[in-house]
């Protein structure tokens, strides 16, 4: 090869090579790749910015839950290591906390990420964060960030309002966007509303040096985008009235669900015993969950939507109602006081129907129910009982029994009413009979129910015959009321049926034989129905359901007290206290609240 091929082949070899160079620095530059993606983490820094998070108010715009600021100390360990670290024992002091646990977070934040931002200590109040402040600048590497956590300046209504804490695995697997450290609704409004009490997070990008020292925005900050806040959330409830409820219901275990008839709002919605719901916010919140979690009177479980009681006599009504208007009794229909058949209480021998209620005889309404079910339609007594009870059990749902109401309120459970289906699964198939499932018939047995739903059949009777689906979200984010919250829901009864039942119960307050006397209120005409559920061999759970006043009633509820004995005891005089409470705005009856008030479980046997 002479000199003048070699100079050929050597500028060809140099050519190629220049152009593969050029060619590669055009591709880091230009194109999408690891390369350039991990160029940019190096030189660019992405700052979220958290959106303000919804408030929840009461019906009058009172405040059930809001934000207090907050501050988590990050650690940057690259930038520790520069500068040549710092006294951890010193830090410790600062930061008041142990000096294990601040070298434990120091390393957990070098293995995750050396070069980037780590909290060390979490949740440090605005106060104690005042003290620190000055001091931080010392020691290389830690980073203040500003964060919101949620407050309940009542501290009322913990149960329904749920909680808000850090999101775990499950959340950051979601796909939905949430980050390590993230916080979120877990239960209750919180939860079901995260969507909209959440807003959307602002992002802020700057140009960062190896130190992870901020030089300039990111294209002079066009890239940011704001935080929007997220919508506030306005509930049905009455701050007041949910105050006093919780009040009453101290040293108890119970609940009271009151609701406006005409509309389906929830006034107030009371799980005893409660605790305060900032417990669960902040450091302390592992050991505060743990102390609640043993605490033998559950008060993180919310019996008013949670709790399955039996309905016991207040069942008698929807007996009485379905057996009107199917024409199987007639209000003057009398039936013997057979206390061979089923035990009963009280001075009575041959009722009808409104002094049935009054009296809660159990053998008339046993009679009442054998007529619709055991009909003698069918000559195979099994065959006629099932199908006798495959046209009841539509009826009792009709009521909302047995049902989700909607599945409005989080976490409602729809209770049960027995249907053949159940009983064939006990007993076997067309083997079972009325006199098998009789107890039924006086709200026993298979029957479970929540209050809510207690308090919904409250509504029913103030409405005489539908309700609204009950609901607690008045307005989300200033637009309204959302959709089929308060769906209109008819039981299918005539009008006329009901009369002789709120008869009856009028009288159950007013007459000197009623055993609710102690619901009376000055001044209104409250009519309700006492109720006294079996717990076992433990004694009777008192309760109560109550409307008033009797023509345009403006509050329906329901109220149950664990283990205390006759519905007219307890459960009849804490609804009278709230009835007042609410229609007129003070309490008047004095003597029967501090009774209330001095009573704590375990009640006395009667």
């Amino acid at each position: 090869m002479n000199l003048k091929e070699r100079q050929w082949v050597i500028g060809s070899i140099l050519l190629i090579m220049t152009l593969i160079f050029l060619g590669r620095l055009a591709q880091l530059q230009l194109a999408p790749g690891p390369w350039r993606d991990y160029a940019a983490r190096l030189t660019e820094e992405r700052e979220i910015i958290d959106a303000a998070r919804g408030m929840i108010l009461d019906r009058n715009s009172e405040i059930f839950m809001t934000n207090i600021a907050s501050y988590d100390i990050t650690f940057v360990p690259r930038q520790g290591k520069l500068a040549g670290g710092f006294d951890t024992s010193d830090l410790s002091g600062v930061l008041q906390m142990s000096q294990k646990q601040l070298k434990e977070n120091i390393q957990k934040a070098d293995d995750y990420a050396s070069y980037r931002p780590s909290a060390i200590r979490k949740q440090i109040p605005a106060e104690e964060y005042a003290k620190a402040s000055g001091e931080l600048w010392r020691f290389p590497g830690l980073q203040t960030k500003r964060r919101a956590i949620r407050t309940n300046p009542s501290g009322m209504a913990s149960q329904i309002l749920g909680e808000y804490r850090e999101t775990d695995r499950e959340d950051l697997l979601s796909g939905i966007g949430y980050e390590l450290g993230d916080y979120k609704g877990k239960s209750g409004i919180e939860l079901h509303y995260e969507n909209s009490l959440r807003g959307h997070r602002g992002v802020k990008y700057h140009i960062v040096d190896v130190r992870n020292d901020f030089r300039e925005p990111l294209s002079d900050g066009q890239l940011d985008t704001l935080p929007i806040p997220g919508s506030d959330i306005m509930l049905t409830l009455d701050l007041e009235l949910q105050s006093y409820g919780e009040h009453l219901m101290q040293g108890k275990r119970g609940a009271i669900v009151a609701i406006e008839p005409s509309t389906g709002e929830i006034l107030t919605i009371v799980s005893a015993p409660t605790f305060a719901t900032d417990l669960l916010t902040g450091l302390e919140r592992g050991r505060h969950y743990d102390s609640l979690l043993r605490d033998p009177s559950k008060p993180l479980f919310n019996r008013t939507v949670r709790a399955t009681y039996r309905p016991g006599s207040i069942f008698k009504m929807i007996q009485g109602l379905i057996a009107l208007d199917e024409g199987v009794i007639h209000p003057e229909s009398r039936i013997v006081c057979n206390r061979n058949i089923i035990g009963c209480h009280g001075q009575h021998s041959f009722d009808n129907l409104q002094e049935a209620i009054v009296h809660s005889c159990n053998p008339y309404f046993h009679e009442v129910m054998k007529r619709m079910v055991q009909s003698g339609k069918s000559e195979n007594i099994f065959k006629d009982a099932s199908e006798g009870l495959s046209r009841w059990t539509p009826r009792i749902k009709q009521f909302g029994l047995g049902t989700n109401l909607g599945g409005i309120l989080p976490g409602l459970r729809s209770g049960s009413v027995p249907d053949t289906a159940l009983y064939d699964r006990m007993y076997g198939t067309k083997r079972w009979a009325y006199s098998t499932i009789y107890s039924i018939s006086i709200g026993e047995g298979e029957l479970l129910t929540t209050p809510v739903h207690m308090a919904n059949l409250a509504a029913i009777m103030a409405n005489r015959g539908w309700y609204r689906t009950p609901h607690s979200v008045l307005d989300v984010g200033g637009k309204g009321k959302p959709e089929h919250l308060d769906s209109l829901v008819h039981t299918g009864v005539s009008d006329y049926a009901f009369g002789p039942i709120v008869n009856a119960m009028q009288t159950v307050i007013e007459s000197a034989q009623g055993t609710g006397r102690k619901a009376r209120v000055p001044g209104i005409t409250v009519c309700g129905k006492t109720g006294t559920v079996q717990d076992g061999e433990r004694q009777t759970h008192s309760v109560f359901m109550a409307f008033a006043p009797r023509d345009n009633p403006q509050i329906a509820l329901s109220v149950y007290v664990e283990n205390a004995g006759s519905g007219g005891d307890w459960a009849a005089p804490i609804a009278s206290l709230i009835i007042e409470k609410y229609l007129t705005g003070e309490v008047t009856q004095s003597a029967k609240e501090q009774l209330i008030l001095s009573a704590t479980y375990p009640f006395p046997e009667h």
